[in-house]
């Protein structure tokens, strides 16, 4: 069997490869290989639309099933002519039988017009427009061309619809707006021409990322906007066009040179460019933000270290202060006429010293430290950051959907207003100055307060920073949104503007009932069952213990180790043995040449004019590259023939984030495909998601230095499945939600696979956590760290009685009226994170302490009694305990192997640009899909013997892996030869 291809199951044969009671009679007549062979075509053609080019496209088992139903044996079928005459009449036979024809020129003339019209003006890819196209000739009753020709119809279509979209949106500017994006490349090229430019142009401005959290930074954002801005695009200028051309547009623009920019015709330079005038205003607008609410917190951290450390220097920690307050309180009623001096000082150990001690001591704690910390922020904030923080609101435009914040709203106003008032101290006394959350609490007694004449009156730059310290909160959660952005836009856009119309349908989508009282009996009666069976299986539970006790209700002994695997080295040894030390670079273009994976960059790259071949070699030194931090200048000196200058123009031009992530989901998908299900058992639906820190630059907005991680960097989050292979990966700020981040990867990996089960570390899990993945209807299957400290809620109130093993560790009924109450709101959420609508951590973001929104109590509440049903059921059940545990060291060995793939400067992420970090975490998984990918064919090689299979106890078999490395050489000299392959199996060429 090929290497690549599953197995056809009973049920598809017979739904698909039957020969049905009125089909009999056209194979009636024809005998041996001839009856065979036109029943086989029949069949494809029925189910394909199309007839098939030879053998090979016929699965084995499909040829027995079907030569048992002609009562012919499957060896004839090789005496199948596939030219001549005999063929022909048969096509001829099954096209007028089924109602189709041949594909005129006509048809193929029409049908291009309509995949132009109809597909090609909302989707770039290739390949997709090419199924769109198969199918409308399939519901047209046409045969498909030749593949060559399909391929110049979907080239045709493709060109024809982005022309159109060209004179469309060029149509819709003003001359002197279009004049003003045409001066932008332009002018990039004066400065490409001038060695001493005086600055950098417009373009570049546009086109640069920010810098770090600094004033400096929120200025160059500011002047960058305001350019943007200054273009005069209209707002609704792509609001027809689908967000996947729009983005692929962007794409262009910003990797093409100005030069290049310039030899387009007018329309496409236009088009190109305002895409990525309109993609970048909003991305501006989102680093805005982020650099408001970094800065205000940087304000207040660094005041209250300011504070600390001064006051730390002078702080001295009065002990005994009950027998302090005795010894003053006995001596003075001993003495009450006598003198402080003569009296309470010798009372006390230490004397005066100590008093004055234990009065510094108070001073510097509690709402005395408060107010030092809030004046020392006042001064930050006034003689440095203000300037940029004032300025921002200039371009920024702040709302909120709920009245309870508009005060904050308000306040801004104000605060504008009188931004360039002075040296003023306070507001003019007919100003009414919003009170908000701000200014009331801590900041109350410095926010107002008595002027000379013992006015009550606000003071402004106080009221500035609270204002600016309310907008930050409300920002993250989403109370506050700002016009223009992106990922801090208006939170009602991250929901399905369908949902109304749809609601049944999205309902049945979830499989979740419409009526809130089904889905709250169905998981009551969850609960009452989980903490029935742990109730009445408790005594007979050696490992967990639920009393009453002071470090928490639950004592629980982790199981103990499983049976360490005996034979698993010999068998690594003999991969080794055999393929003797394999460079990691083979091992990527062996995955390369067997699946075929690079097609999905031709299709994005769209019209390149590189041979197949250099354009593979290319990527494949540019993903190694970057997957192993060697870097494009240290692999262009290797023995492969290609140059710097050229694999950074691939890499440019060809090897997109979306590319690289599209690669790896083919060599996934591949290794779901080519695995054994005798050796490696049935297909898994559970994945296991972990986080690996990667120290990184930090002169941009998304490196964060995290106490967790003791230093600077960024976070990958990776979702590998049991068997080793990585199904997802995402890109991380340190301090980002992980919850969040184990969502997304569970229902948007892209692969073959059905995701039914997460595993994660305690960082991944919380009570909104539980909450979304039961409505997704994904199992999260969480290792609680401190679970001795989790209370277990009731699923019922009245019943004090109930479990009554259970009850120190019980707590509180769950409030299923909450739930009733906003269950609609909770499935509009949940169906935006199915749908994609917003990503899962803008989503999640609303859903904080900080948030008043009325569904986040009833989010709460079902991922209370989800975790309850999951710590009921976890503390019973020792298999299920056992895995999580290994499927938590499957991802744990992956971070490990990280550190032994991606090598280079010491492991660092020597880039300050986002996208270049991305690249590198995506090319450093492709890496390791294409190692988990050949380990997997090299293992199933070797234990194919009898002599090596029969070694595998039940334990080995457990603990088979195909994510090991001792085999493998990722350093020195880079040689790429497509022509050596490594000898396993069968090679299919995949090219």
């Amino acid at each position: 069997m090929a290497v690549g291809r599953q197995l056809v199951g009973m049920d598809e044969l017979v739904e698909h490869w039957t020969v049905l009671e009125g089909e009999l009679g056209l194979v009636a007549g024809k005998r041996g290989g001839t009856r065979l062979g036109f029943a086989l075509l029949l069949k494809y053609y029925t189910r394909h639309g199309r007839f098939p080019r030879g053998r090979a496209e016929f699965p084995d088992e499909v040829v027995e099933f079907v030569a048992r139903q002609m009562k012919v044996s499957a060896a004839e079928f090789g005496s199948y002519q596939w030219t001549g005459s005999t063929i022909e009449y048969h096509r001829a036979q099954i096209r007028e039988h089924l109602g189709f024809r041949v594909c005129s020129v006509q048809d193929a003339e029409k049908l291009t017009a309509w995949l132009a019209g109809n597909v090609a003006h909302a989707e770039r890819n290739a390949d997709r427009v090419r199924e769109e196209l198969l199918r409308h000739c399939r519901e047209e009753f046409i045969e498909p061309s030749a593949p060559d020709r399909i391929t110049r119809m979907v080239r045709s279509a493709l060109h024809t619809a982005e022309e159109t979209w060209f004179a469309r949106i060029a149509a819709r500017l003003s001359v002197d707006v279009r004049a003003r994006v045409l001066a932008l490349v332009a002018e990039a090229g004066q400065d490409e021409d001038r060695d001493d430019a005086a600055g950098e142009s417009v373009l570049a401005l546009v086109k640069a990322v920010p810098g770090n959290v600094s004033l400096e930074s929120m200025l160059r954002e500011i002047r960058k906007l305001t350019a943007i801005r200054a273009i005069g695009l209209p707002g609704v200028l792509f609001s027809d066009v689908a967000p996947k051309v729009l983005a692929s547009w962007r794409q262009r623009a910003a990797v093409e040179s100005p030069s290049h920019l310039r030899r387009r015709s007018d329309e496409a330079a236009v088009t190109l460019l305002a895409a990525l005038l309109v993609e970048r205003e909003r991305e501006v607008t989102d680093s805005l933000v982020d650099l408001l609410i970094a800065t205000v917190h940087r304000i207040g951290a660094r005041a209250e270290r300011k504070v600390t450390n001064e006051l730390v220097n002078a702080f001295k920690r009065v002990s005994g202060k009950e027998n302090i307050l005795f010894a003053i309180a006995e001596a003075s009623l001993a003495e009450p006429d006598g003198e402080v001096r003569e009296v309470v000082f010798p009372s006390v150990r230490g004397g005066e010293q100590t008093l004055k001690e234990l009065v510094h001591e108070y001073k510097t704690k509690g709402p005395v430290y408060r107010r030092t910390v809030q004046t020392t922020l006042k001064a930050s904030y006034t003689n440095h950051y203000r300037k940029g923080l004032v300025e921002l609101l200039g371009v920024l435009e702040f709302c909120s959907n709920n009245v309870a914040h508009r005060p904050v709203i308000d306040a801004l106003g104000l605060v504008q207003r009188y931004a360039k008032a002075g040296n003023t101290t306070y507001y003019p006394l007919g100003e009414s100055a919003p009170e908000h959350r701000g200014t009331t609490g801590q900041w109350a007694e410095v926010v107002c307060r008595a002027d000379r004449r013992g006015r009550r009156r606000v003071v402004r730059m106080v009221y500035e920073v609270a204002t600016f310290q309310a907008l930050r909160e409300q920002l993250r959660c989403k109370e506050v949104w700002v016009v223009g952005a992106g990922r801090w836009r208006n939170p009602d856009e991250d929901l399905p503007r369908d949902f109304e119309a749809r609601r049944t349908e999205h309902y049945g989508e979830l499989r979740k009932p419409l009526d809130p009282a089904a889905f709250t009996t169905s998981l009551r009666q969850e609960m009452e069952a989980a903490l029935a069976d742990l109730d009445e299986a408790l005594p007979e539970l050696d490992w967990v213990e639920i009393t009453e006790r002071k470090a928490g209700a639950i004592k629980f002994t982790a199981p103990e180790a499983s049976e360490e695997p005996r034979s698993l080295r010999r068998v690594k040894n003999e991969v080794g043995r055999r393929w003797k030390t394999v460079p990691l670079i083979d091992m990527l273009k062996e995955a390369v040449l067997r699946t075929g994976c690079l097609r999905a960059v031709a299709s994005v790259a769209g019209s390149g004019h590189l041979p197949a071949e250099v354009l593979a070699e290319r990527l494949m030194l540019a993903i190694y590259a970057y997957g192993t931090n060697a870097g494009i200048r240290s692999v262009a000196g290797g023995a492969h023939g290609h140059t710097e200058e050229e694999i950074r123009y691939v890499r440019r031009r060809y090897l997109t984030p979306e590319a690289a992530r599209q690669i790896a989901v083919e060599i996934a998908n591949a290794t779901f495909a080519a695995r054994d299900a005798g050796l490696w058992g049935t297909g898994s639906t559970a994945v296991a998601s972990d986080s690996t820190h990667f120290r990184s630059w930090d002169q941009n907005l998304f490196t964060e230095w995290h106490s967790r991680y003791g230093g600077r960097g960024i976070l990958v989050y990776w979702h590998v499945e049991r068997g080793s292979v990585v199904v997802h990966s995402q890109t991380l700020r340190a301090s980002a939600s992980e919850v969040a981040a184990m969502v997304e990867g569970a229902i948007r990996h892209g692969t073959t696979m059905s995701v039914e089960g997460n595993y994660v570390d305690s960082h991944g899990q919380s009570e909104i956590g539980f909450a979304v993945t039961r409505l997704l209807n994904v199992d999260l299957l969480p290792r609680i760290k401190q679970i001795n400290r989790v209370r277990l809620y009731r699923p019922n109130a009245g019943e004090p009685g109930a479990y009554p093993n259970l009850t120190p560790a019980l707590t509180r009924p769950i409030r299923w009226d909450v739930i009733d109450a906003s269950y609609d709101q909770v499935i509009k959420y949940a169906t935006a994170i199915r749908t994609g609508t917003a990503s899962t951590e803008a989503i999640l973001s609303r859903f904080t302490r900080a948030a008043s929104h009325p569904a986040y109590q009833a989010m709460l509440e079902i991922g209370r009694a989800q975790r309850t049903c999951f710590v009921a059921r976890y503390l019973r059940d020792r298999s299920l305990q056992r895995e999580i545990e290994e499927g938590l060291n499957v991802v744990e060995s992956w971070n490990a192997a990280n550190a032994v793939i991606y090598y280079g400067k010491g492991g660092e992420i020597s880039t300050n640009r986002r996208e270049e970090v991305e690249m590198a975490a995506l090319c450093l998984r492709i890496l390791q899909a294409s190692l988990v990918y050949v380990n997997t064919l090299m293992l199933q090689d070797v234990l194919a013997e009898p002599s090596w299979a029969g070694l595998l106890g039940p334990a080995d078999r457990r603990g088979l892996t195909p994510l090991f490395w001792s085999h493998v050489r990722p350093y020195g000299e880079v040689r790429l030869d497509l022509g050596s392959r490594l000898a396993i199996g069968p090679a299919v060429a995949g090219r």
